[in-house]
């Protein structure tokens, strides 16, 4: 497994983020049953650039938590099969032969006020923001209720595995 992160916001977390984004992820693999060595992309950012990059892609002019950018459009969330008859270099890194699942954009910001808006560490926000955005780069999405539910369970189980809980 291969996370990348990069840190673009003078708001400084005063926790282990990487060891909570990468355990996290794991975490998400595992729970999913991914058959393959992975590559996650991970981007720390602040409120202000996280709008512009939902104003760009989604057409919403505001700041969000955090968003996801899946490389795998799957016919079934988590379904992995899609990618066993699609040439390999459109969906496995050349150089490390991982799965490229996608970039996540968390904001920095939101980790801290939705932390304390919620009541719980920020350690539990982020990871929550991180399980959150690696199910939809599994193909999970919450528009439907019942997917919601679905989507809202594996974020809980996964982060049970992880005892980050409220």
């Amino acid at each position: 497994m291969s996370v990348s992160i990069e840190y673009e916001s003078d708001t400084k977390l005063d926790i282990d983020y990487e060891k909570i984004i990468r355990d996290v992820i794991a975490a998400a693999l595992e729970f999913e049953d991914c058959p393959y060595e992975a590559q996650v992309n991970v981007v720390l950012t602040d409120n202000d650039e996280i709008a512009l990059i939902n104003r760009d892609y989604r057409d919403i002019d505001r700041p969000t938590d955090v968003l996801s950018f899946p490389m795998i459009e799957y016919s079934q969330p988590g379904d992995f099969s899609v990618v066993e008859d699609a040439p390999a270099e459109d969906f496995f890194d050349p150089d490390s032969g991982e799965l490229m699942l996608g970039d996540i954009v968390i904001s920095v910001d939101k980790v801290i006020s939705q932390a304390e808006a919620y009541g719980h560490s920020r350690q539990r926000e982020l990871g929550f923001l991180t399980a959150h955005s690696m199910l939809h780069l599994f193909g999970y999405d919450h528009i439907q209720d019942a997917d919601r539910m679905i989507m809202e369970e594996k974020q809980r189980d996964i982060l049970d595995m992880l005892r980050l809980t409220r």
